[in-house]
């Protein structure tokens, strides 16, 4: 299940990343929309873009990153 919103989140870590080496959500809009995923599709969400996630301070902030590692798996 896509929950509502995340296309807009997506957009918003791509924009990030494309600058800088993480992001680091917080907002509480965009962690709604991340925490209406499990973990797995968490996971997935965030592989499928190249990227890394960290849960960090207790869930209250998420952290994406990319992965070099990811993204050499998916050229293989």
């Amino acid at each position: 299940m896509i929950p509502a919103g995340i296309a807009a989140v997506e957009a918003k870590i791509a924009k990030v990343l494309a600058v800088k080496p993480q992001y680091f959500v917080t907002h509480p809009a965009e962690l709604r929309v991340l925490k209406s995923m499990n973990l797995d599709e968490l996971r997935e969400f965030a592989r499928e873009h190249g990227w890394r996630m960290v849960w960090r301070v207790g869930g209250h902030q998420i952290e994406f990153y990319n992965d070099a590692a990811v993204r050499m798996q998916d050229w293989r």
